[in-house]
């Protein structure tokens, strides 16, 4: 019976990773970047936005960065101090930004989404809106390449996944695996295709302004918490969208402390659920199978010498392991922290329950002193 228990286990993960490694997307894969374009005959208008909330920590470093932008077109920055109480608005502005007060976000609104809203509300029409976060710093020749790919291939979104810090020793267990984990269920290759799976990532986001009030505005996602993935699903119905990573954007923001990046994964996990408990059940599960069954049974297996079983869970193991390397070699880490991987897995679930016991408690989607009330994606 432990043969045929352990056997069967072994080849139920095997026949996982074989799907995930051949035939989901190429999500394990790190060559998505920017496609190249020409110059356009006639730059368009671009204006950044960047929400802001009690970011005086970060601002005088990045938003300078966004300002500085070596563009051939029309560009200006404007900076939507989020009803900040501690300076905020005085840096983004002495760093060069135009600053736009808000006041918090009406009913019915989310925080972010109502911020990006604001913005627009004053960018007197560009061609393009830039989402971007404060937390980001560019390379002085980032949005040229950003607009030369979006006209040259037609995209209505193109959003980059930036590179997140990844120094700490936390953030170095940890980050790549967000990555990687994204990745997985949003696979660029299906996003950046013609069929329905849609996804970007807030931190750099290139919106075309006609598509945008084609698909009814920022007031379509006003209650989303996670606005990147909304705005992308909003988007995908009326052109191209483009998502992939970046080597040279990167995020300032420190995630020093376990409780940090927790605090980062439990904000949003079970809004990504809908808060639906049967989903939440069905993913722990699932990530138990996935990544724990494949080591527990190899080593079951090989210390009560069930040879065949061992096989089966060892070669998932190594398959499981492989596609965790590329995204470790993009963040210039070791190899070796793949073996990892199931413990990594096993806290990012952890993560997610708490994240479901937050929102159970009423403190769902709390950040910068607000506790959000909004939908998922």
């Amino acid at each position: 019976m432990r043969l045929v228990v352990l056997t069967a286990l072994g080849a139920l993960t095997l026949a996982i990773w074989l799907y995930l490694l051949l035939a989901h997307g190429r999500f394990w894969h790190t060559s998505a970047r920017l496609p190249r374009g020409s110059d356009p005959d006639v730059w368009p208008s671009v204006v950044a936005i960047i929400p802001a909330r009690n970011e005086a920590e970060i601002v005088a470093s990045t938003v300078p960065t966004v300002v500085g932008q070596r563009y051939p077109g029309r560009f200006r920055v404007l900076v939507v101090d989020d009803a900040s109480d501690d300076g905020t608005g005085g840096l983004a502005s002495a760093a060069g930004a135009v600053v736009v007060r808000g006041d918090g976000p009406p009913t019915g609104w989310v925080g972010k989404v109502a911020a990006m809203s604001c913005g627009v509300a004053v960018a007197d029409s560009p061609d393009y809106f830039l989402f971007t976060d404060a937390d980001i710093a560019y390379p002085p020749d980032a949005l040229t390449a950003l607009v030369r790919a979006a006209t040259a291939h037609d995209l209505v979104l193109t959003s980059q996944m930036v590179r997140l810090r990844a120094q700490s020793r936390w953030e170095r267990w940890l980050v790549p695996a967000f990555v990687y984990f994204f990745a997985q269920l949003y696979p660029f290759g299906r996003v950046n295709g013609p069929g329905r799976t849609a996804a970007a990532a807030g931190g750099c986001m290139l919106v075309r302004r006609d598509a945008l009030h084609a698909a009814g505005g920022l007031v379509m996602i006003q209650d989303a918490l996670i606005d990147d993935v909304s705005l992308a699903r909003l988007l995908k119905g009326h052109g191209r969208i483009w998502l992939g990573l970046s080597p040279t954007i990167d995020s300032a923001r420190p995630y020093p402390r376990l409780a940090d990046l927790w605090q980062m994964i439990a904000r949003s996990a079970y809004t990504q659920l809908r808060c639906n408990p049967l989903l939440l059940l069905g993913t722990v599960a699932g990530l138990s199978l996935t990544y724990l069954a494949a080591p527990l049974v190899t080593l079951l297996a090989l210390a009560t010498a069930l040879w065949p079983a061992a096989g089966l869970a060892g070669t998932a193991w190594v398959i499981m392991t492989a596609t965790y390397v590329p995204m470790l070699r993009f963040y210039g880490l070791s190899p070796a922290r793949a073996l990892g991987l199931p413990v990594i897995a096993t806290l990012y679930a952890a993560m997610t329950v708490d994240s479901a016991r937050r929102h159970r408690t009423g403190r769902g989607g709390a950040w910068k002193g607000r506790v959000g009330a909004g939908r998922g994606a």
